[in-house]
């Protein structure tokens, strides 16, 4: 029943999911993740433009100088280490991957500032391939919702999540229950008055 409650909620409030991050391929998605790590998506889809006119291509990036990419990412948290995360990716991709991101998930977390997060949401997002990624608005979200226990990890929130919703609805639900952390149970002043889940939250009598 409460399942169902929330499918339906997420299904009314976001009937046509997508992810914000703007990309036109592959690497651009994955480094436009990467950057997204204590950052927002309307942040990374302004310095990503600037990234891609400065170095066309891979073969560009991996030589880039990290002063220079430090100065377009800077308004980026930990930009200088994502700046040699991604100068290191490009030079990887260009020379073990014949310039493609592998569509292997031990391959892709084999990559410089690439985790279990990052290669979940890369692979839902440009494979389409069943996969929950636990940010921090699904993992705020469900553990307000009770779908996770607010001791849980990410690793144990996601095997968690993974059991309530069906396999094909993985990717669909990861991309609304982000939607539904950054605009309605945010972390500081969440939406709770206008909330139909709200009769289910762990924190309504605090956050009412």
């Amino acid at each position: 029943m409460m399942m169902s409650k929330i499918d339906d909620y997420l299904e009314y409030l976001f009937p046509e999911p997508k992810c914000e991050l703007i990309y036109h391929t592959d690497y651009e998605l994955l480094m436009a993740i990467v950057l997204s790590a204590q950052s927002t998506d309307k942040r990374v889809n302004k310095v990503m433009p600037k990234i891609i006119k400065k170095y066309p291509t891979l073969k560009r990036l991996k030589q880039a100088n990290l002063v220079d990419l430090e100065a377009i990412i800077h308004s980026v948290g930990s930009f200088r280490r994502k700046a040699l995360y991604l100068r290191d990716i490009a030079k990887i991709l260009d020379e073990n991957y014949n310039g493609k991101v592998p569509r292997d998930r031990d391959e892709l977390i084999s990559l410089p500032g690439v985790g279990r997060k990052t290669a979940n949401v890369f692979l839902s997002e440009y494979y389409q391939e069943p996969a929950i990624a636990v940010d921090t608005h699904v993992g705020r979200v469900s553990k307000r919702l009770g779908l996770a226990s607010f001791d849980d990890d990410v690793v144990q929130i996601e095997q968690k999540l993974m059991k309530k919703f069906f396999p094909k609805d993985w990717g669909r639900r990861h991309l609304q229950l982000v939607l539904f952390g950054r605009y309605y149970c945010k972390a500081v002043k969440p939406l709770c008055a206008s909330c139909k889940l709200v009769d289910i939250c762990k924190e309504k009598k605090k956050n009412l």
